[in-house]
C-alpha cells in the first residue's frame, strides 16, 4: 500500500535531532513559556519576514485569537461581516462565528479552488470589516486587485496560512501578505509538530500584544486579567520539534513541487482534471495534490483496491454541514461541484520514485 502520508517516515528523517531536543527539554524542567518557544517564535518571525510570531495551541485558535484581538482593539465589533471562501475547511469559518462575527461566503475560482477575488466586491456591505483568505492546498491567493479592494473599503486581510507555509507571492511569504495570519502545525502539515500546535504572525505591535494577553487567560501580568481570554499556548516540546524541522521545510517543499511536476507531466487520463499550476513555482507548496473527476468515488475505490491510499479534501462543504443549518439551503454550485469531485493523491517529501511512478501508472489505467 502506498500510504497517503507516512508521518512516521517523515519524522524519522529527523529522529536523532528530535530525540535530543525532546530529552533536553524534558530534563530542563521548564515546559511552558521557555527557551524553545521563544526560539521558535524568533525563527518563524525571521522565516516569514514578519515582526511578530506568537506560538499558540493550534491553527483554529490562531484564527480565533486574531479576530478576538481585533474586537478588543475596537477594529471589529460583534455582528460585523467577514468575507470568507465558501470552499474551505470548516475551521476558517468556525473562527469567525466563534467571535460572533458574520461569515459571508464567496464562491471559488474553478481552476485554483481558491476564493474568486473578482466576486468579493459584490459581497461587501457597510458591515464588512475583513477578508479571510485561505491559501488552500498550499497555493497562494493574493494579488494587487485584492490589496486595492482592501484599501478602498478599509478592510483587514487575515490569512489562513494553515496549508501554505513556505509559499510566496512576489518574494513575500504567505503569513506576511495581509494584516495577520494564522498557522497550523498539525502533524500532517508541511511543517508538522508531534501533536497540535499553531502560531500567529503580524507586523502590528498592538495586535501582537493583545493576542499574547488573550491567549494567556487575558493576562499581561500574572493574576491580573485585562481581557476575558483563552488558554492557548504552544508548549516547549512541540516548539522543540518545530525548531528542528523548520530548517528543512524549504527542501521538503521543493520535493513536493518535483512530485507535482511529475504528476502533471505524466498523468494522462481523460477522466481526470489536473490542478492548475501557477506560473511562479514559489506560489505553491503542494500541501495537497488535488485532482477532480466526475467519477470520484469509483476512482477512489479503484485506487484503494490497487494499493494507493487517497483522501477527500473535503467531502462536505461548510454550508452543507449540520453545524450551520441555516445555510443548508444555500446554492453555491461551484463549491458543491468541487466537493463532489475532488480527490487528493499522495504527495510528501518521503514518497519514493517507485511509489510516484506506481501511482501514475495505476491512475492512467483507470477506466469507466
Amino acid at each position: 500500500m502506498v500510504k497517503f502520508l507516512d508521518l512516521q517516515k517523515i519524522n524519522l528523517q529527523h529522529q536523532e535531532e528530535i530525540e535530543n531536543r525532546l530529552l533536553t527539554t524534558f530534563r530542563s524542567g521548564w515546559y511552558l513559556f521557555g527557551t524553545e518557544v521563544k526560539q521558535f517564535e524568533k525563527n518563524l518571525s525571521i522565516y516569514i519576514g514578519a515582526k511578530h510570531a506568537i506560538g499558540v495551541a493550534n491553527g483554529l485558535d490562531a484564527l480565533r485569537l486574531i479576530f478576538k484581538a481585533y474586537i478588543e482593539l475596537g477594529v471589529l465589533q460583534k455582528g460585523d461581516e467577514v468575507i470568507v471562501p465558501a470552499n474551505t475547511y470548516i475551521a476558517s469559518i468556525l473562527a469567525i462565528t466563534d467571535n460572533d462575527l458574520i461569515p459571508v461566503l464567496v464562491e471559488p475560482d474553478s481552476d485554483s479552488y481558491n476564493i474568486d477575488i473578482t466576486k468579493i466586491e459584490n459581497k461587501i456591505t457597510p458591515k464588512t470589516k475583513a477578508i479571510l483568505i485561505v491559501h488552500l492546498y498550499g497555493q497562494v491567493v493574493f494579488c494587487k486587485a485584492l490589496q486595492t479592494l482592501a484599501i478602498k473599503h478599509n478592510l483587514k486581510i487575515v490569512e489562513d496560512n494553515a496549508q501554505a507555509i513556505g509559499a510566496a507571492w512576489n518574494g513575500v511569504k504567505t503569513g506576511n501578505l495581509g494584516n495577520a495570519a494564522g498557522f497550523s502545525f498539525y502533524p500532517g502539515k508541511n511543517l508538522g509538530a508531534l501533536g497540535d500546535a499553531g502560531a500567529i504572525t503580524t507586523n502590528n505591535d498592538a495586535l501582537a500584544a493583545t493576542i499574547r494577553a488573550i491567549a494567556n487567560y487575558g493576562s499581561e501580568e500574572k493574576y491580573i486579567n485585562k481581557y476575558q481570554g483563552l488558554n492557548s499556548r504552544l508548549d516547549e516540546l512541540q516548539a522543540g520539534v518545530l525548531n528542528v524541522k523548520l530548517p528543512h521545510l524549504d527542501n521538503e517543499n521543493q520535493k513536493r513541487r518535483e512530485i507535482a511536476t511529475y504528476y502533471n507531466r505524466h498523468i494522462n487520463n481523460p477522466n481526470v482534471i489536473l490542478p492548475v499550476v501557477p506560473k511562479n513555482e514559489t506560489e505553491h507548496v503542494w500541501h495537497l495534490y488535488v485532482i477532480r473527476t466526475k467519477h470520484r468515488d469509483a476512482l477512489q475505490q479503484y485506487l484503494t483496491k490497487n494499493g494507493v491510499q487517497t483522501l477527500i479534501h473535503y467531502p462536505i462543504p461548510p454550508h452543507k454541514q449540520a453545524a450551520y443549518k441555516n445555510w443548508n439551503n444555500l446554492s453555491l454550485p461551484i463549491t458543491e461541484q468541487i466537493h463532489n469531485e475532488v480527490l487528493s493523491l499522495p504527495i510528501s517529501p518521503v514518497l519514493t520514485n517507485d511509489e510516484i511512478k506506481t501511482i501514475v501508472r495505476i491512475l492512467n489505467n483507470f477506466e469507466i
